[in-house]
């Protein structure tokens, strides 16, 4: 099938099917497909896109069977070329993605200083511990000093922290002097995550 000539089904039960039958049939019905070995040819772009808020949407309609995202969740790939795709043995088609693909939406912490561990579970079910494999970043965003946190899921695919969940990481952040400078950061799994420099601080819009 060359670029550009995918025919995609209008119902995203049937897009999930072609999926769910590509990954059983590489024997990999049970966890997490191998995505980034699989090199199949672009089929082009479908109407699909993952919101802001982490809801996704086909042709317009917001797709609300939670399976059907996760299973969507599993085959999801960014390229080098920086497009996101949904990505089987036989094709992969690109999708368009707002912000980030997942979204943090609960954080248990464990432990106080160098011993701290963050836990994060996302919206479509994973979880993940924050640390050297999976680094938090910071992004200081508009006008407003908005801060915007992100967590490396796997691959290059990375989760927006929600808002309540980032107010509790500010909670845990401490100053911490990284390369003789201030900074306000937090820690987890034995790494450190700076925040912004702590002379900032009063500058973050909450």
């Amino acid at each position: 099938m060359a670029k550009g000539e995918f025919q995609a089904t209008s119902d995203p039960a049937g897009l999930a099917a072609l999926i769910a039958r590509a990954a059983a049939d590489q024997g990999q019905s049970r966890g997490l497909p191998p995505v980034d070995r699989w090199n199949p040819p672009d089929c082009g772009d479908i109407d699909m896109e993952i919101r802001a808020d982490g809801t996704w949407f086909y042709m317009g309609t917001p797709i609300g069977r939670a399976p059907l995202v996760r299973l969507f969740s599993t085959v999801l790939r960014r390229d080098e070329d920086g497009k996101t795709y949904l990505v089987t043995p036989v094709e992969k088609v690109g999708i368009r993605v707002v912000d980030a693909p997942f979204v943090a939406v609960e954080m248990d912490s464990q432990g106080k200083g160098e011993t701290q561990t963050l836990t994060f579970r996302t919206n479509v079910g994973d979880v993940v511990e924050a640390g050297a494999e999976h680094p938090l970043r910071f992004v200081i965003h508009g006008e407003n000093n908005e801060l915007k946190p992100y967590l490396h899921v796997r691959g290059r695919l990375e989760a927006l922290i929600s808002r309540p969940v980032m107010y509790d990481i500010v909670a845990l952040g401490e100053t911490i002097v990284i390369d003789g400078m201030p900074m306000f950061a937090v820690r987890s799994g034995g790494a450190v995550f700076p925040i912004m420099p702590a002379a900032e601080l009063e500058t973050l819009s909450q």
